[in-house]
């Protein structure tokens, strides 16, 4: 190690070293105190690929410069995901969204400070196209790589943009995987406190699309016909877990034996009332989530409240909490549309808090697919 001249803080230079030319800096133990300088520019590259979606992002000094996303149309053949052709289409896409996403930056490779990836949860085959191209750039710049939580990433969204959360927090993670209410303590430290048992809300969106012929993606289908609907129309069970726990299996079977019995009356019935199922449907997945929300709130004693996830995109879910807001004394946060869904803006934004800390990953690094929380 070199020593180096650092223009953050006045101090001096002879206890400043590097370990990399485009690293962060770091003065030599001076008792038993360490002091960190970093540059007077950070920037940092990141990179989602845990579904579908293909995405690169580049945050300076904790500010969003890009944030590109390259969807998959492919899958609306086959009515979801398919793991296999969600990766080759990463690997076909990746450069051309990373190029993109510097360029919107107005930096160039040479400005970076490190390279940030999703390393799970997500599909195997997708993390890998993410983690691999991370690790390669990051090798090849000399530069730290930093691995996020995809999860964690979603609630730390509400930092991109004001107004921003007080902590602690409550968090409501919806998604087509994940169905959490998570009291976040601070920027690293989240926990569990309640999840679903089986099916995750957004299942539930695209499943009831699928049985009412909509296309996929289905489920914000089902939220443009609700807005049409009478929420009212129809009446679905909602299911009782265990403390802040969800299930959402027993409606997934009810909607189904309910269209089939209606059917069987007249077939044209989905066509007939397609706007009154919707809205019925996403006004009772909308009041399962939020009921356990409302309860983790009073029983916890929180009144700082946010919703993250893709689900958190559905117009619905965001006025019925509003209105519950309202009601309870909560300040609500909702991040903007573009960081509801897999982006790679949330992942620079994680990335930042965990590049602040100097806490960076190894080349050893692989991914994750059932990545837990912590």
């Amino acid at each position: 190690m070199q020593p180096v001249t650092c223009n953050l803080f006045k101090h001096n230079s002879e206890n400043c070293v590097t370990n990399s030319t485009n690293f962060v800096f770091y003065f030599k133990k001076l008792g038993l105190r360490t002091v960190v300088c970093r540059p007077l520019t950070m920037n940092i590259l990141a990179i989602e690929s845990s579904c579908d979606d293909t995405s690169a992002a580049v945050i300076s000094n904790g500010k969003i410069c890009s944030n590109i996303v390259a969807g998959q149309l492919i899958h609306e053949l086959y009515g979801g995901v398919v793991p296999e052709l969600a990766s080759r289409a990463h690997q076909q896409h990746i450069v051309r969204v990373v190029d993109k996403a510097i360029q919107d930056a107005k930096i160039t490779k040479k400005d970076l400070n490190a390279i940030a990836f999703t390393r799970g949860p997500g599909l195997l085959g997708s993390l890998l196209v993410g983690t691999s191209f991370a690790k390669a750039m990051a090798l090849a710049l000399d530069i730290p790589l930093i691995e996020v939580n995809h999860m964690q990433a979603h609630v730390l969204a509400h930092f991109i943009d004001e107004p921003r959360p007080a902590f602690p927090f409550l968090c409501l993670t919806v998604s087509g995987g994940h169905t959490q209410i998570v009291l976040i303590k601070d920027y690293a430290t989240m926990e569990v406190l309640g999840e679903t048992q089986d099916d995750a809300v957004g299942e539930a969106f695209d499943k009831t699309a699928k049985l009412l012929g909509l296309p996929y993606p289905g489920g914000p289908l089902v939220d443009k016909h609700a807005k049409l609907g009478n929420p009212l129309a129809y009446e679905f069970p909602l299911a009782e877990m265990p403390q802040y726990n969800f299930s959402f299996s027993g409606i997934k079977t009810s909607i189904l034996y309910f269209l089939k019995k209606k059917t069987a009356e007249n077939p044209n019935f989905v066509a007939e009332n397609l706007n009154d199922i919707c809205a019925s449907v996403q006004h009772t997945l909308v009041r399962m989530v939020l009921q356990k929300l409302r309860r983790a709130a009073r029983e916890l004693g929180i009144k700082e409240v946010a919703i993250a996830g893709g689900v958190s995109a559905n117009s619905g879910l965001r006025k019925t909490l509003h209105e519950m807001g309202e009601k309870e004394g909560w300040n609500v946060y909702i991040p903007d549309f573009q960081y509801c869904t897999d982006n790679a803006g949330m992942i620079a934004m994680a990335a930042y808090f965990k590049y602040l800390k100097g806490d960076f990953s190894s080349q050893e690094v692989s991914p994750l697919p059932r990545m837990e929380w912590g």
